[in-house]
């Protein structure tokens, strides 16, 4: 079989492992959805979401099921949405989104995470800053006139419309809010009937630090080492 099939089963377990981390970040949203709003998402909108964006990663349904059924119980984890900022080497910022049950154990990983790769974490604030928190919507292009959707959607949020390509979804469009207008673009889409593929917030960098490609593979060094722990939901950072 030889270093072909070395090669493949590295591919093949390295799909895993982002699979993995993936059902473990949608299962702490859902979680936190549950416990700040019940179980039926009928009624509680950030778990239709969290719903949502764990089918978008294909997380099986009987794990999300037993992800709200767990969460329903009286010893369930009880979440916290806690952010930790800092620089990574040639002073890329960082800003990291945890979800925790346990911020001791958090901010030590996260600390180390940032002094053993070169990086120095800061207090609140230090970073956040350079940072828009944003709403994000990923949909399928498919039957969509983006043009006249963007005209549209303009009164009701929108600052900005992109096109990408997922490796799972094809051709896809990025519809970007500021986060406070989450709710009201939200609602123009239902209203519209336009199935959402995800709906999160995310941490947009306002400017971005080129550099060199040696450099910027010691900070994507680092930020893998936080992706990596089982606390980290996000790593947003300002490296072009």
């Amino acid at each position: 079989m030889g270093r072909m099939f070395e090669k493949r089963k590295h591919t093949m377990f390295a799909r895993w492992d982002r699979m993995a981390k993936a059902f473990t970040r949608c299962g702490k949203d859902i979680a936190i959805a549950v416990r700040a709003g019940g179980e039926n998402p009928d009624y509680n909108p950030a778990l239709r979401r969290a719903i949502q964006n764990a089918r978008s990663v294909n997380m099986p349904k009987d794990k999300i099921a037993n992800a709200i059924k767990k969460a329903m119980g009286a010893d369930a984890a009880d979440y916290a949405i806690v952010n930790y900022e800092g620089y990574a080497p040639h002073g890329i910022a960082v800003l990291v989104e945890t979800a925790t049950d346990n911020p001791t154990r958090t901010v030590a990983t996260v600390r180390f995470a940032f002094k053993k790769h070169g990086g120095n974490m800061g207090n609140s604030g230090s970073v956040a800053f350079m940072f828009d928190q944003m709403g994000a919507f990923k949909l399928k292009t498919e039957g969509l006139d983006l043009e006249e959707l963007e005209l549209d959607l303009i009164d009701h949020g929108l600052e900005d419309l992109e096109q990408d390509e997922s490796e799972e979804h094809g051709a896809i469009a990025i519809l970007r809010c500021a986060f406070t207008d989450f709710n009201n673009l939200q609602t123009a889409l239902d209203e519209r009937d336009i199935k959402t593929i995800s709906a999160e917030t995310e941490w947009v960098p306002k400017n971005l630090v080129e550099l060199p490609e040696a450099q910027g593979d010691e900070v994507l060094k680092l930020i893998d080492a936080m992706e990596q722990d089982e606390d980290v939901q996000n790593v947003f950072h300002n490296l072009a």
